[in-house]
């Protein structure tokens, strides 16, 4: 019969065969020699690879939303990188022993889609694994819908950095890419300190005629309220992305929509122009004041996403909803 013990504390380290445990969205992860053969899922993934330092034990990448950011693009060039998800077949072909995934849906039940089985039967064959944990599951198998909000908060991105730089060895790195976070957020916030906060929605029209937004379960939320805005959705809370009519929209009447372009390795800001032009002549879209006022500002989904980007992401909104304080 199984004993039910608590998890060792975030910064402890096991005891059992001198081997390094940090505990991850309620699992205990831990490893004796760092691992050498990370294979990493998703742009927030791979990018928080490439600032640990550890990009010269990527066993492979996959599924990038957008170009990297270009201090990781050479590195990014010299590891191998599919732009699809693996099977499960293929992740185990490339012999990892840490699996790192940007979003929780890579490792649902086998039989969904992208997914490579539970964190569990990985653990099974020898390889473990890491969610970034602003997206926690409440359970091993599940996904978006059972994310808990209290976990998607930036600070959960400095933990995450922390975590991983003990269990890879490269404690030092972990704290100057936090501590360079750190200064560059906070000067953001400095300099948006009290300001008039426009209402903002991330938006991407569906081929059906309703419209994507991110809901104040997203990270998204946390990147706009950083830069001095308020999502206009941010009452949303049942799951990330959800969809809604143009009447809803122009009830909210946001003063500022941001597309929400994805997903290609080699897509960039300037990609997403499209998108914003067809919500700038979207008939349904008309009197929205941020239509009104060509107030439609080209985004990545990947500036949304919860990672090292996230620095970059509230310098970016910041110098569109503020640009007299923020260059």
């Amino acid at each position: 019969m199984a004993t039910a013990c608590a998890p060792p504390p975030p910064d402890a380290a096991s005891a059992a065969g001198g081997a390094t445990s940090r505990t991850n969205c309620g699992i205990d992860v831990a490893t004796g020699d760092p691992p050498q053969r990370i294979y990493a899922a998703y742009q927030p993934a791979i990018e928080l690879a490439h600032a640990l330092g550890v990009s010269d034990r990527l066993a492979g990448t996959a599924f990038l939303d957008a170009k990297v950011l270009p201090e990781y693009a050479d590195r990014q060039a010299d590891v191998d990188y599919l732009p699809s998800l693996p099977s499960r077949e293929a992740l185990l072909q490339a012999n990892p022993d840490f699996v790192l995934s940007g979003f929780n849906g890579f490792f649902a039940e086998q039989g969904a889609d992208s997914s490579v089985g539970t964190r569990a039967s990985l653990r099974e064959v020898g390889v473990q694994s890491w969610i970034l944990s602003p997206l926690c599951p409440s359970e091993d198998g599940l996904t978006d819908q059972s994310i808990d909000p209290a976990t998607v908060k930036v600070e959960n991105i400095y933990r995450d950095l922390r975590d991983l730089g003990a269990l890879f060895g490269v404690e030092d790195n972990a704290e100057a890419v936090i501590s360079d976070m750190r200064e560059r957020i906070a000067t953001v916030e400095k300099q948006v300190a009290g300001v008039d906060r426009p209402s903002v929605a991330i938006v991407s029209p569906n081929e059906d005629g309703t419209y994507g937004v991110a809901s104040g379960i997203d990270f998204g939320s946390h990147i706009i309220e950083r830069a001095g805005g308020t999502n206009a959705f941010a009452d949303l809370s049942k799951k990330r992305n959800i969809d809604v009519g143009a009447e809803e929209l122009v009830k909210r009447d946001p003063d500022v929509i941001l597309t929400d372009a994805c997903c290609d390795a080699s897509m960039t800001e300037q990609d997403a122009r499209p998108e914003a032009d067809a919500i700038l002549h979207d008939p349904a879209l008309s009197g929205l004041t941020a239509v009104e006022n060509k107030a439609v500002h080209p985004f990545l989904f990947a500036d949304r996403s919860a990672g090292v980007r996230a620095a970059h992401s509230v310098e970016l909104v910041a110098s569109v909803l503020h640009p007299d304080r923020v260059g």
